[in-house]
Order: structure tokens, then sequence, then C-alpha cells
């Protein structure tokens, strides 16, 4: 693969001989790096006597996050001002400086929702935005600048930079199968965790497939009671699934971070969970892949997904769900010889089974606008004449060109997440024994850092505004363990963050690598198996 020599000499290079919070620093160490950065020439001293000051009493939570993440990352105590302490009361005259000897102020602009200033100096730093989600991102750049500059006993001494940054792209995702192998609420958080530090924003959680369904249905309390059994390497483990409690505890964790929480509810293949637990509306399958669709001749079949998704939609407040639409052909050739699906074709005059397959999208679709909710798909979905206004289409098949082309062409917001190079279960380096390759094609660290959709002729001038993000998706059928998961994820979540955030032409690779080398200690701190470099960390193969 082009560049991996320098891939393994200029990333991972971790000497920490050159101190962090040195004012010769020219080079903003925040990753995604920022769109405006420059060196203030001075340091801030964080110390448990740091206030937090709102400008406003509705940033309360934000200031409570941020007092949060010091505490998780630092060891450092910030406190809350008092009520009525703001930003006037620091600019006048009978402010008591031996009180706030240290400040962060927290604060709102008119520079967009999504978009952040950064100011620091001696003895202040201002954060301010337009809205919350800018003020997340404020705080996610400080909090990293203060993890780099090596905090001890309680206090850390900073180096200043003012910061004018927002992204270029508006969706910015990681998706995780957890249908395959299951990981649980703690690992979860974890993820979510790293997703804020790097300003990430959407989190499309994979909870239903062949392997085990892993969301509660109360209505339906089968599907993770039978249907949770098993996973992709041990059909026979037990049921493991997501309560709603959990649920909301997750969507709540991942909603203080400014992350939505995006779930998928596959059909109409990939259903054979489901139909083990309710094998009254499977549609069949074939030797390969048994009863892998739910059966679109049946209308019970509507009512029963239609109840699931409605109940889905309680629980997921993002006002849109992923119903996924791919790969159907695996099982419905079983379609051919359905009593009830042969009697829909000649109902509904449909002429294959495609048409079928695009008939039962179209009325799940159909369900989900009753509900007010979005309709998210794999880019097989473009073809089912979903209405433009209310569907996504996620582009993962990059060897079919025209798929994109067609959404774009309908006019379909689109999501890129093509295999070559976002998909995560890929392997990383030649060397990597576990894992998936496209013939000889792999993942690797740059060619996830250097994705860019200017490369794409299908993607023009004319159409580019309906790109709205990137994003990467870590399939498990070859990752068992929390520790696989932590290899196969990082540091490649980081060049992912960069390159949904960063214009292009401010992408460089070398000093991408400059800067994750200060990083990978900081993510071993937090217990987690990092690739450093193909020759330097094993592989965890299961």
């Amino acid at each position: 693969m082009p560049g991996l020599p320098m891939f393994r000499t200029l990333l991972f290079i971790t000497t920490f001989s050159i101190s962090l919070c040195a004012r010769a620093q020219d080079v903003c160490p925040v990753i995604p790096a920022p769109v405006s950065s420059t060196a203030t020439n001075s340091n801030f001293l964080l110390s448990d006597r740091t206030v937090i000051v709102l400008q406003y009493p509705s940033l309360r939570n934000q200031a409570a996050l941020l007092q949060e993440q010091l505490l998780k990352y630092t060891g450092i105590r910030v406190q809350m001002a008092a009520a009525g302490v703001n930003a006037a009361y620091l600019n006048s005259r009978s402010m008591d400086k031996n009180k706030f000897p240290s400040v962060i102020v927290l604060g709102k602009n008119n520079k967009g929702e999504d978009a952040y200033a950064l100011n620091m100096n001696d003895s202040r730093v201002t954060i301010d935005a337009g809205g919350e989600e800018g003020l997340v991102y404020g705080i996610m750049s400080f909090v990293q600048l203060a993890r780099l500059s090596n905090p001890q006993h309680q206090q850390a001494t900073i180096a200043g930079w003012r910061i004018e940054d927002k992204p270029v792209m508006k969706w910015r995702g990681f998706m995780l199968d957890e249908s395959r192998h299951f990981f649980g609420k703690e690992t979860v958080k974890m993820l979510l965790d790293q997703m804020a530090l790097y300003k990430l924003n959407k989190f499309h959680w994979h909870l239903t497939d062949a392997p085990g369904w892993r969301i509660e249905i109360k209505q339906y309390p089968r599907l993770t009671l039978v249907g949770g059994i098993g996973n992709s390497t041990d059909s026979l483990a037990p049921a493991s699934y997501y309560t709603q409690d959990e649920i909301a505890e997750i969507v709540a964790y991942a909603s203080a971070r400014q992350i939505t929480v995006i779930p998928e509810i596959d059909m109409p293949g990939h259903a054979t969970a489901a139909n083990r637990a309710y094998p009254e509306f499977s549609g069949g399958g074939t030797a390969k892949y048994p009863e892998f669709t739910f059966n679109p001749g049946k209308e019970g079949t509507y009512q029963y997904l239609t109840n699931i998704l409605r109940e889905v939609n309680v629980l997921f407040p993002a006002g849109m769900i992923h119903i996924g639409g791919d790969e159907v052909s695996f099982g419905s050739a079983s379609w051919n010889t359905d009593v009830h699906v042969q009697n829909l074709m000649k109902r509904e005059n449909l002429k294959s089974l495609v048409d079928v397959e695009h008939y039962f999208i179209r009325r799940m679709a159909d369900s989900l606008q009753a509900i007010n909710s979005k309709v998210l798909g794999w880019d097989e979905v473009t073809a089912a004449k979903l209405p433009v206004d209310e569907t996504i289409v996620f582009w993962w098949r990059q060897e079919k060109p025209d798929q994109l082309k067609t959404a774009l062409e309908k006019g379909y917001k689109v999501v890129l997440c093509p295999r070559l190079p976002f998909y995560f279960d890929f392997v990383q380096d030649s060397s990597h024994t576990s894992g998936r390759r496209m013939g000889k094609e792999f993942n690797p660290l740059r060619r996830v850092y250097e994705f860019n959709m200017n490369n794409y002729p299908e993607i023009t001038d004319k159409n580019r505004s309906q790109i709205i993000g990137f994003q990467a998706n870590q399939w498990t059928e070859v990752i068992r363990s929390k520790e696989r998961l932590h290899f196969m994820t990082f540091p490649r979540l980081l060049a992912m963050a960069e390159a949904a955030w960063t214009v292009p032409e401010k992408k460089d690779f070398a000093g991408f690598g400059k800067r994750l080398a200060k990083f990978i200690p900081l993510l071993q701190q937090q217990g987690l198996y990092v690739m450093e470099s193909p020759g330097k960390t094993p592989e965890p193969l299961r």
C-alpha cells in the first residue's frame, strides 16, 4: 500500500521529550485540526481553584460536562461560580482576583450552531458558540489541550491558543454492529466518550441482524428472550440485549455529548433472529441463509414491524430509524414458492422479487413517516422510490458508483461510508491475518485519513450539498473481544474524525501523524488496546 513506510515511521514514534506546553509550539495539537488556530504565547494554569463562569444560566449543562470531562481526564476539580457571577462581573473593578485566579467563561456568539471560538490567555479561557453543539466542541478542544499538558497534582499549565472552528461535514458518524457480537453498555459509553472527544456526532447502532436481536421490545418479549440468544460464533450463547432502561441511559449519555443515536432495525432481510422468536412472520430463506427474510406477503407482517418501529421511535428521539434494506437477495428466493408472496405479486402486479422487496420497503417507509421518522437505508433502497425529503441513503458499495450517482440524481441526501476505506472490520496492514479484505485491498490509517469525496466524479458542484457526511462502520463478525474491538477501531476513528471535520485542502497526513503520536498514550491510559504500528502492536485474533 502506498505510503506505508511513512505510516510506520512518522505516526508512531512516540517520543515525549518535547514539552507539550512549550510556547514555541506552532501547530495546534487538537484533533480534528481546527479551521484556524494561533498560539497566544500564554500559559493558563488549570487547577482546583479554577472557576467556570456562565454568560447565561442555560449553559449549566455544558458547564457540568466540562467539569466531568476535566475530572475524568485530568483529575482536576474545577468549580462553578455562584449565581450572579458572570462575564460582566469578571470585567468589573470590584471583581476579587484572588477569588478568581483563573476562569473559564462559557458564552454564546452568532457563528452558527456547530461553530465555536476558543480564546486563552494566562488567566482566562473563553469558549463561546452559536449553539449547544458548538459549545460542546469547544469544550472538547479545551479538554484535549488540558490532557496533552501532562496534568499532575490537580493542576496543569496549558499553552494558550486562539481557535476559530467548525466542521465541513454535518454528519460525522460511527456505526457499531452488536448483533453479531454483543459488547454491552460500558463499551458503548466508552465509544461515545471517544466520539465526543474527537467531535463525531452520529452513533449508528446496528441492533438487529441474523445472529441476534439486541433491543427489548415490550410488546414482543420473545424477540430478546429467544432472538437474543447466540452470536456469530456461538449460536447457543446466552441471550444478550439492551433493556429499554439501558437504551434510555445510553441515549441520554450521548445527548449530553451532542451525539445523536440512530437505531437500525434491519428488514426485510437479515431477519433470522427475529424469525426464531416469531416464525409466523418469516418469509423463509436459503440453505446458506435460513429464515433470512420477513414475509412481505402477509399483512400481519406490516403491523408487527410497525408496532416494533413505533416502540423504537419512542426510545430514540433522533427522529430517524435505519431499516437496512440491503442484501435481501441472500434469502428472497424462498418468496418464489411462498403462497402469500405469490398472491401479493398478483394482487399488486409485481413482476419480480425485487419489486416485492421495494413494495415492502415503501410500506415500512410509510409507517415511519406516520410517526414522523425519517427513513434511513443502505444504498439498495435508492431504487425503491422512497420520498426524497424523508430519506437518507448510505452509500457503502464503492464498487457500484452508479448507486451513488443514481441516489444523487434522484435528489437524496447521502452519507458516504464506502467499504474502502470506512469499513473498520477490514485489516489495517498486509501482515494482519484476521479481518476482511476486498481482493488485496484493505484500510490502513492513511487511506482513512485521506478519503476525499472530490475523487468521485459522481459528486459534482451541482449535487455536492446532498452529501451530508461520512461514516465509519464497525462490523463484528470477526470481532469477539473488547481488545479486538479497540484494536480495529483505534486510532482509525481519529483519522475518520479529521477526514469528516477538516476541509480537504488543510489535511496533512504527516502533520496528523505527529499530532496523533501524542494521543496514542492517552488512549492506552484509558485501557484501550490501540494499534500503534503493525510491527509494534501484536494483533489480537478474536
